[in-house]
């Protein structure tokens, strides 16, 4: 098997994201090259990545509500609860902010931060190929903000990359 090639690359300027970039307390890109065969439908991707977490992940996130949840940073089951109250389109416990044909963007807004999450697809060079990207931004608005982007960022990184892999791995089948 092939191993899946997950590479840190520039902020991508076709995104909708490209706009909050230059203000942003975070903002990071990584992309993985799709098999010839994949289908470029925006949301079967985004749910490959988003929306099957390994075990590991699952219990990185319990750790994260219960050590986030005093300060009052809404957990990911306040989150799903919230979603699924309003009947919002989400993928696991990421609400949809927007979607196009070649990128779905997820996010949430919180007292301490706001964060956006964007799935692209785009064309990866003349031998035909797409890829996917993967963006996320963050916007702390205090120290709380600041104190947790700090403790999250090298897990936001770790994850990221392992999200896009491990959904390369499945053959980029939707949870």
């Amino acid at each position: 098997m092939t191993r899946h090639k997950v590479r840190a690359v520039p902020l991508p300027h076709e995104s909708g994201l490209a706009g909050l970039y230059a203000a942003a307390h975070l903002a990071d890109s990584f992309a993985i090259t799709l098999p010839a065969d994949t289908p470029l439908d925006v949301d079967s991707l985004a749910r490959a990545v988003f929306g099957d977490l390994s075990l590991w992940l699952r219990a990185l996130l319990a750790c994260r509500d219960a050590l986030v949840a005093p300060f009052g940073v809404k957990t990911t089951a306040q989150i799903r609860s919230e979603l699924s109250a309003k009947s919002a389109s989400r993928i696991d416990f990421f609400p949809v902010i927007s979607r196009e044909r070649f990128e779905l963007v997820l996010g949430e807004d919180d007292i301490h931060l706001d964060f956006r999450t964007s799935l692209l697809v785009r064309g990866a060079g003349t031998d035909g190929k797409h890829e996917v990207v993967a963006t996320t931004v963050v916007y702390c608005h205090n120290f709380f903000g600041h104190l947790y982007l700090f403790l999250i960022a090298p897990f936001h990184r770790l994850v990221v990359r392992s999200g896009l892999a491990r959904a390369a791995k499945k053959g980029w089948q939707p949870a």
